[in-house]
């Protein structure tokens, strides 16, 4: 089976992950940075956009090119990709379409009609082009709409990349699945967020067990606590805060969580080994607040009953550490902001840079490569 369209030539490899922030977007990154380098014509899209400022649809004129994911449009203005290198979704998933959709006299034809507007899409590109199309964020993901990794896979024959966070040998069983259900278009797997002291025996132990088992490996990524930060804004917007002060500085990034619940001294000598922190405390411990001012903390978060003291805002502001006020209890609020570690998607210049360099240390995609080579060649 093969990806290329007989019409036009175009080469199309999918990129997709088992769960939900697998990473696939870092690896779209690379990737793509490796194939601009090496020359080659390519196109980027998400069939089924999944985040779109605004809720925007197709034909809205604020939106005259099309529904362009915000992953998709970030990318591209990284990349410098040019406008017609964007392809537009076909599809927006929220609750409003999915409910449309389900509705619709005959939903189970959303496969065909799906299928019929990607290869339309593609038979539009110049010959000779290289498609790279990001998949929703899981295996079933995008099933109502016919625009699935699976559906798309099997139905454009196109070959698979997955990128797959690893913990240990129990991560196998996503990628089983999916080896069975693809079959030998699955070409490829990077293994994500791997303990950097366990990157090698990952890459080399359990690279040629895999291989053995029909998914080969391209890469091993290690854990990045950069690439799993969340913007100050992020934290802003999830705990419904209120910004007290600093508000030009909610691009700062946070690393790491801190909670200020002990006495001042052990908490100075805590957050001393802690960087780009956000520290979470009760509004009434102005010690711990101003202990971790002075410290690499990039928000402070401040729980309970009260105001903090006009000298803590001043000197917040002196230090430029954004202040938030939340109406949550301290667990709460810890409970939030851990799940938004890894959970958000990656639109800062600053991790793309990095992820980019990631990827080129630590993936070889020669596989995927020379089987879009292959299918190029007549």
């Amino acid at each position: 089976m093969v990806s290329a369209l007989p019409s036009t030539g175009v080469s199309t490899l999918l990129i997709g992950s088992c769960e939900a922030f697998g990473g696939k977007s870092a690896v779209v990154l690379g990737l793509l940075r490796q194939l601009l380098s090496a020359g080659v014509a390519v196109h980027y899209g998400k069939p089924l956009a999944t985040s779109v400022e605004g809720e925007a649809q197709p034909g809205d004129p604020m939106h005259p090119d099309g529904l362009l994911d915000d992953d998709v449009q970030f990318i591209g203005s990284i990349l410098g990709l040019q406008p017609g290198c964007l392809l537009p979704s076909l599809q927006q998933l929220n609750a409003a379409s999915a409910r449309s959709r389900l509705l619709e006299p005959h939903p189970g034809d959303a496969e065909a009609q799906a299928l019929a507007a990607v290869r339309a899409q593609l038979a539009a590109l110049d010959p000779g082009a290289t498609v790279l199309l990001e998949a929703a964020g899981t295996l079933a993901e995008g099933l109502l709409y016919g625009l699935s990794l699976v559906q798309l896979a099997l139905g454009l024959e196109a070959p698979v990349l997955l990128v797959h966070p690893w913990s240990d040998a129990r991560s196998i069983e996503p990628l089983l699945e999916a080896r069975a259900r693809l079959g030998d278009l699955l070409v490829g797997v990077v293994l994500n967020g791997v303990q950097p002291d366990a990157v090698a025996t990952v890459r080399d132990e359990i690279g040629a067990a895999l291989g053995r088992l029909g998914i080969p490996v391209c890469g091993v990524l290690p854990r990045s606590p950069l690439l799993r930060s969340v913007t100050v804004e992020e934290l802003v917007n999830r705990l419904e805060a209120r910004v007290l002060c600093c508000h030009d500085r909610l691009d700062l990034l946070v690393e790491t969580l801190s909670i200020g619940a002990m006495n001042v001294n052990a908490a100075m000598e805590f957050f001393r080994r802690r960087r780009n922190m956000a520290v979470v405390t009760g509004a009434d411990r102005t010690d711990i607040q101003l202990a971790a001012l002075e410290a690499s903390t990039q928000c402070l978060i401040l729980t309970g009953v009260g105001e903090p003291l006009p000298q803590l805002i001043n000197r917040a502001e002196e230090l430029e550490v954004p202040l938030l006020r939340v109406d949550h209890d301290t667990l709460a609020t810890v409970e939030v902001i851990e799940r938004a570690f890894g959970h958000v998607r990656l639109h800062e210049g600053v991790k793309a840079t990095y992820a980019i360099r990631l990827v080129e240390e630590n993936c070889d995609f020669s596989p995927v490569l020379a089987r879009l080579g292959q299918e190029r060649t007549p």
